[in-house]
């Protein structure tokens, strides 16, 4: 070793060091990388956004990747998009990045991300499970793991029993009844109410507004579109300026923490994507991850997706209703998702019990008579087409 080589090492130690008086954080610094190409706004916006970053948060230290730029942060050069990314996995995987933020990358399946924002509503953020990628090809078996995905980094960021919530898209109920039969197979999920007068799990938008849950669970198609508006509401949607962005790259056995920005991000975006990033990092999300899945599997995790998979490709043609004769239905149950209704009808007529589907302000409902009200809710809950007793049965 150089005397340059060591004189530049013991400089090194001495600057952590007065970092670590300064911060009261000692130890070696995460570092993050940031890739500066391909904003809507310029590269200049995101070393803009980093060099925020670095002047806020003392605990991590931020490196640039990209064309060489007028900056005191530590610049890795690279020519083009292609070469930029290339760069940022090799820094990653000979681990001189512990983390990393970027735009449009692609992630295998079975990795999402796994977004955060501050809501309106009181001022509080929410992570919403999931943003982009594709957690699965099924959609609520993706949904399930997008549940599994958020929880896993609430608690990368400290949040030690994150409560979880659905949003009511389609697919809703057959998650609540999956991820409520992960719970009472031993997974521990904590799970919130709504905030209007009927509860329950499955959320709102009023929900949203409010984050009346730590994790918000949905597709990743409505994520995508949750993020641009949480983070753009207030400039008219061509400047991000809110929240932390798409947020990092979870899924079973990934070993990234990958942070997803849109192009259309400002600065103040970027300088808390790369703050999501290195808590997360900081957090070990990558093991937590690891141990998560594995719990969820011990409580019956994968046989709750074969499941999933197996029902739907039989339901693909349209189910054989036994034809009864009608009689008035005055009785509602809910609780019935949108692609279970007409197996729901179906189930209950082969049980001998009429019904009717329709719509209620909370989304798909299913029609029976009163003297047949007790029966039917059992015979929902015995083929899993709602997830548990309505408040007012006394059954």
């Amino acid at each position: 070793m150089s005397e340059n080589q060591v004189k530049s090492m013991i400089g090194e130690v001495f600057n952590e060091i007065a970092d670590a008086i300064m911060t009261g954080e000692f130890g070696k610094k995460v570092k993050v990388g940031l890739t500066i190409l391909g904003s809507e706004h310029g590269t200049q916006e995101l070393v803009k956004g980093a060099e925020m970053a670095a002047n806020k948060y003392g605990d991590f230290e931020v490196v640039l990747i990209g064309p060489k730029v007028d900056t005191k942060l530590r610049v890795v050069e690279a020519e083009n998009e292609v070469d930029m990314h290339k760069r940022m996995d090799e820094l990653l995987d000979n681990e001189e990045l512990d983390a990393a933020v970027t735009m449009h990358y692609n992630f295998p399946i079975g990795v999402s991300t796994v977004g955060r924002v501050i809501t309106p509503g009181f001022g509080k953020e929410l992570i919403l499970a999931t943003t982009t990628g594709t957690s699965s090809t099924h959609r609520v078996a993706g949904m399930i793991k997008n549940a599994l995905n958020g929880i896993i980094t609430a608690k990368a960021l400290g949040i030690k029993n994150p409560t979880v919530g659905i949003l009511n898209v389609d697919g809703a109920r057959q998650v609540e009844i999956a991820l409520k039969e992960l719970k009472s197979n031993g997974y521990d999920i904590n799970f919130s109410e709504s905030l209007r007068a009927d509860g329950g799990v499955v959320m709102r938008g009023n929900d949203l507004l409010s984050a009346a849950a730590d994790v918000m669970v949905m597709d990743t198609l409505t994520g995508n579109l949750m993020i641009k508006i949480f983070s753009a509401f207030t400039t008219g949607g061509s400047y991000e300026s809110l929240g932390y962005g798409y947020g990092p790259g979870v899924g079973d056995n990934y070993g990234k923490i990958i942070g997803i920005l849109s192009r259309a991000s400002g600065a103040p975006v970027v300088c808390e994507a790369l703050r999501y990033a290195a808590s997360c990092a900081k957090g070990g999300l990558t093991r937590i991850a690891g141990e998560e899945y594995e719990k969820a599997r011990k409580a019956g995790l994968d046989s709750i997706l074969k499941e999933l998979t197996s029902d739907t490709a039989k339901t693909m043609s349209k189910p054989e209703v036994k034809q009864l004769e009608k009689k008035p239905v005055t009785k509602s149950i809910a609780g019935i998702d949108i692609l279970e209704l007409e197996n729901a009808v179906a189930s209950l007529a082969g049980e001998g019990i009429y019904s009717e589907s329709g719509m209620g302000c909370t989304g798909p409902i299913v029609l029976v008579a009163e003297e047949d009200y007790i029966k039917a809710i059992d015979v929902l809950l015995k083929n899993k087409h709602i997830a548990e007793k309505p408040l007012d049965c006394n059954c």
